[in-house]
């Protein structure tokens, strides 16, 4: 009967903090995600036996790197693509795209055939899509970023409409001043917070040595996918596996439900050996120190 009494009580206070904080579980700690551009080689190679060895590791989510217009996901239309996530216990919620002004004969980007992209994404399952990466020739002035805020604004309705979220992925290059300002508080003001969230990127801000805490509080919900990329301790501070090198993840994530955070995904651009090496040794790490 005592134990039937403290069970009971627990589950009343349970609630009651669900009642008054349902932030708490913010995310779902069953999805360990991966950046497939982490093992774009074995992606590129063979698909269905890199998605198989993924999902053998550990991982449970993973974020799309390829997308090319004409329903292909690493080849493949959007109905065979989400068998295969299906086949082997994973799921997609994000997947990243191409701003595309440097490029107009590209497809499926935010600004040539973006309804198609969506739809194509939808399809998927995905619930994020993120513009991944502006090119040298797409960055400009703060006036052009903030055009790319009004562009992504607009590419963001048309996300919303189909029940997905727009987010936008940084690397350090926002965080080079101009007139005092970085490119990134551009982004972040010229943006509607509800269109346009943002996936932060660990390892670029820190590179770019800024305080993902800080940005968190000062943005409170606007951080809803984060990349969690490890930075070595040598002089370079180049990649390195998760837990390998400096980054305080431990602190960092204990501020994910004001973030917002709702999906992280592993990353690592270089690996020193083999990619599935890297990606192994980072998912220990977190199942042992994060989730």
């Amino acid at each position: 009967m005592s134990t039937r009494r403290s069970f009971l009580k627990t589950s009343a206070v349970l609630s009651a903090g669900l009642l008054v904080a349902p932030q708490l579980f913010a995310y779902d700690k069953k999805y360990i995600g991966l950046q497939l551009y982490t093992v774009r080689d074995a992606m590129g190679a063979d698909p269905v036996a890199a998605l198989a060895k993924v999902a053998q590791i550990g991982y449970t989510s993973v974020e799309g790197a390829t997308y090319t217009g004409s329903e292909k996901f690493y080849g493949m239309d959007a109905a065979k693509f989400a068998k295969l996530l299906k086949d082997n216990g994973l799921i997609m919620p994000s997947s990243h795209y191409r701003l595309g002004e440097d490029g107009k004969e590209m497809k499926g980007t935010i600004l040539n055939d973006w309804q198609k992209a969506v739809d194509d994404a939808a399809a998927v399952g995905v619930k994020y899509m993120v513009c991944a990466w502006l090119s040298p020739a797409e960055r400009g002035n703060l006036d052009h970023y903030k055009k790319i805020g009004a562009d992504l604004n607009t590419a963001g309705e048309i996300c919303k409409k189909a029940g997905i979220q727009l987010c936008y992925h940084n690397h350090d290059f926002e965080f080079i001043q101009e007139d005092g300002k970085y490119p990134y508080e551009t982004l972040l003001g010229t943006t509607d917070k509800n269109l346009v969230k943002m996936e932060m990127d660990l390892y670029w801000v820190t590179k770019a040595k800024q305080d993902p805490i800080a940005l968190i509080n000062e943005h409170p919900g606007r951080f809803p996918l984060w990349h969690v990329k490890d930075m070595d301790k040598t002089e370079k501070r180049m990649f390195t596996e998760v837990g390998n090198g400096i980054i305080d993840f431990k602190n960092i994530f204990k501020h994910a439900n004001k973030a917002g955070m709702k999906y992280f995904f592993v990353e690592q651009d270089i690996c020193p050996g083999n990619p599935y090496d890297s990606i192994t040794q980072s998912i220990t790490y977190i199942k042992s120190n994060l989730v």
